[in-house]
């Protein structure tokens, strides 16, 4: 009997060794970092998904994105009103626009620019004509969604009580920056703005709690450092076009055609290209 027991004792001690050092396993896998060939296996599969939604659910969340994202103006404009002019009431107040971004990557809406990495890496991995039809589907889809919900926002924010007095004068002053500058510096500026907002998609997958503070802080970069992004500038230009302060045809040409083809460029052509380069042969190797 003595003996049974020893080996019982034994036993449960073998067992609680083994489950230790599996616990410990598991809170090493936890915490280590995400090798770059499984965050873009992530966000490739993500864009996969994408590109078999419906049009009529990327109409309804592009057009929920294009309203939402209007609220980083709104937010740009109220710390502007309010700040009392100082040296960092610049950088304060660009701390604003970060929270229509915040509201529409959290919220999962069809943000256009998200989509120059997300639903390109399939295309990247394994090109065909059919997938290259699904991305001009779904980019046409969104672009449009996005800047319909631009001019539905930015009329109201024209036409009715619903932006406070106090805070238009801010609104015009943005959206006449925004909007002013030249073809050339228009698409340079946008450049960089591409490239934080899919920088923001790539980090997403491994910064889980930390989301909030991961879009906020590039989204802020985007405003301190005066960059242009196609959906939340297309509120400011709406927000013109509506008034009769810009003219339609100097809206597209100066500033909605280049600062398109620099998100693109920024967002596709930059980041999604070196995002496949540090993992093609990793992925190559899997094959």
């Amino acid at each position: 009997m003595a003996v049974a027991k020893d080996d019982d004792k034994t036993g449960k001690e073998v067992e609680g060794v083994v489950m230790q050092e599996k616990g410990e396993e598991e809170s090493v896998e936890r915490a280590a970092k995400l090798a770059p060939k499984l965050i873009y296996e992530v966000i490739r599969r993500d864009g996969e998904e994408e590109l078999q939604r419906t049009n009529r659910a990327l109409v309804w969340s592009g057009i929920a994105a294009g309203i939402m994202i209007s609220f980083s103006v709104v937010g740009e404009a109220i710390l502007r009103t309010y700040l009392p002019e100082a040296p960092l009431s610049y950088l304060i107040e660009n701390m604003g626009y970060s929270l229509g971004f915040l509201v529409v990557i959290l919220g999962r809406m069809q943000l256009f620019t998200e989509n120059t990495i997300t639903t390109v890496l399939p295309v990247i991995h394994a090109p065909t004509w059919g997938l290259v039809a699904k991305v001009a589907r779904l980019w046409g889809i969104v672009l449009f969604a996005n800047v319909v919900g631009a001019f539905a926002v930015a009329s109201l924010f024209a036409f009715t009580a619903a932006l406070p007095d106090e805070i238009r004068p801010a609104m015009m002053e943005l959206s006449q920056h925004a909007t002013g500058f030249s073809t050339s510096d228009a698409f340079f500026r946008a450049i960089p703005a591409g490239v934080l907002v899919a920088a923001i998609v790539w980090m997403l997958p491994q910064a889980e709690s930390a989301a909030f503070f991961v879009i906020g802080a590039l989204t802020w970069l985007i405003a301190a450092g005066d960059f242009s992004h196609i959906v939340a500038g297309s509120v400011e230009m709406a927000y013109l076009m509506v008034q009769g302060e810009l003219a339609v045809g100097d809206g597209i040409m100066r500033f909605f055609l280049p600062v398109l083809a620099g998100n693109i460029v920024g967002g596709t052509a930059i980041f999604s290209l070196m995002a496949y380069g540090q993992v093609k042969d990793d992925i190559g190797k899997q094959r």
